[in-house]
């Protein structure tokens, strides 16, 4: 074990300076990997200082020439996706094929952003009056910061700061502390395909790092994603300081199963939504609604031997399904809730809790869960657990279904099973989340659309990515111009007006 892990300022790899440090885990043996260095204040600040430095030069640097480089980047990743991939697996401890996954959900963001001078078009009226032109711009912010989770150390940032730097910001990046590596590489990627110095920064630390950014005066626009306690604070303390801000806090999402659903269909999708990257999603199925009796023992009855015979194991295991938990703490706090699903009345079907795989006793396992008759007022129900806990409430008919979606706190997202388009379109029309799938279990939109939820899931007024991607990231700025033709007229002290 003697990897450290520093911090990325001004093109290069930097060592810490504050003395505090955090180790690095192998979810899957338990073993440290590494150590990472957290930043003091000082450190944030020089890491600011490097952005300010070439801020202006980056914000007039052409969109064609910052989408160029972004464009040699983007061959970088499609290059070295198994490396970056590897990288996840190895510190966050999803298997392979899902942190590839990762890994291309991501490089579809920068393929979006490369269409930077295409995304930056402003529009143009003439004549709005009499020989008065007026046209619009959007200008970059300045320099812009990125938090983000542990859950994906490559994709999450990636909704971010390719959009943000298409537009001419400077970007710091904060990292989850659990698994820094992916940060890193995409740093030292971004300077190989000709990124400035100092135009993106990667400062590792916790939460004096985050308070850091958010108190910086030259930090003007804060990105977040993770908990909903964390992104509500970070939103409240960004916008109290002047900054714009978009905070994507947690979710619990529902998946209803009408009974005219393809049943098997309907299980592939909630095996792989809700026991993916073990439920470490914020795009989970966390909450089955089947509709009906039969509906409810079918889906109770083909589902509890597909979670008896998930195959979990350490993600490099290129047959496994599911790997363990990111780190010891998690993993307690996951089991913690599978206790008291059973105290609060539940019925634990498929118990994931004791899980033991020989050569690996150390590492951070549960496997799947399975609770029946859970009912609202559960706190299983009720918080998110991010963990492979699927829960099944039992609904009698469609509209007592998509009143406990619509009711819940969280609005993230939401997917509905049926073969019946009026009852499809119906509640895609009235469910109160922000994305919704229709046979769908994880409406995840593709990057060229924007990603968000509603409620208690989302802070701020902009989804990430896509369109409502950019206009985060810049600020909207209108000429109105007339050039004089003839003899210049006196002075008008009244409203102008369009003639």
């Amino acid at each position: 074990m003697s990897n450290q892990l520093t911090h990325y300022i001004g093109g290069k790899r930097v060592a810490g300076t504050s003395g505090r440090t955090a180790a690095v885990f192998n979810p899957a043996t338990g073993a440290q990997s590494g150590t990472v260095d957290l930043a003091s204040k000082s450190e944030v600040r020089a890491a600011v200082e490097s952005a300010a430095a070439v801020r202006t030069e980056w914000a007039n640097t052409t969109p064609l020439r910052r989408a160029r480089i972004l464009n040699k980047f983007l061959g970088i990743l499609e290059d070295r996706s198994e490396e970056l991939a590897a990288a996840i697996t190895a510190e966050h401890g999803k298997v392979l094929s899902d942190a590839l996954g990762e890994v291309t959900r991501g490089i579809e963001v920068v393929e979006f952003a490369t269409g930077a001078p295409q995304l930056l078009k402003g529009e143009f009226t003439e004549n709005v009056g009499t020989k008065v032109d007026s046209h619009s711009v959007r200008q970059p912010l300045g320099i812009v910061a990125g938090i983000t989770p542990f859950n994906f150390p490559a994709m999450v940032p990636m909704w971010m700061f390719p959009v943000a730097l298409a537009c001419g910001n400077c970007f710091i990046l904060k990292p989850s502390e659990r698994d820094p590596s992916a940060s890193l590489l995409m740093a030292e990627w971004l300077t190989e395909a000709g990124l400035p110095d100092g135009v993106f920064n990667v400062v590792q630390g916790d939460k004096e790092a985050v308070d850091a950014l958010l108190f910086d005066a030259d930090v003007t626009a804060i990105s977040f994603v993770g908990s909903t306690p964390i992104a509500k604070y970070i939103y409240e303390t960004a916008t109290a300081q002047g900054k714009r801000c978009q905070a994507l806090g947690g979710a619990k999402n529902h998946m209803i199963i009408m009974p005219d659903a393809d049943m098997d269909q309907a299980v592939d999708a909630l095996m792989g939504a809700a026991y993916g990257s073990a439920g470490e999603r914020c795009m989970a199925i966390s909450v089955a609604v089947p509709v009906g009796k039969e509906t409810a023992d079918t889906l109770i009855e083909k589902l509890v031997p597909r979670i008896n015979e998930l195959h979990v194991a350490p993600g490099t295991d290129p047959a496994a399904e599911m790997g363990p938990l990111v780190t010891a703490m998690h993993r307690d706090k996951v089991v913690g809730y599978i206790d008291k699903g059973v105290k609060e009345g539940a019925k634990l079907v498929v118990d994931g809790r004791g899980i033991n795989l020989q050569g690996y006793e150390d590492g951070y396992f549960v496997g799947g869960t399975l609770f029946d008759d859970v009912t609202p007022d559960m706190s299983i129900y009720k918080e998110e657990i991010f963990g492979p806990v699927l829960s099944v409430v039992r609904t009698d008919d469609f509209e007592t279904a998509a009143d406990l979606v619509d009711s819940h706190e969280y609005g993230n997202g939401t997917a509905i099973f049926t073969r019946d388009g009026d009852t499809a379109r119906e509640f895609a029309a009235r469910t109160q989340t922000g994305m919704v799938g229709i046979n769908v279990p994880i409406p995840v939109p593709m990057a060229f659309h924007s990603f968000g939820g509603w409620k208690a899931s989302l802070f701020g007024d902009h989804h990430m990515h896509g369109p409502e991607g950019v206009r985060f990231y810049t600020k909207l700025k209108t000429i109105t111009s007339r050039w004089p033709t003839g003899i210049r007229k006196g002075a008008e002290f009244v409203m102008p007006t369009m003639k």
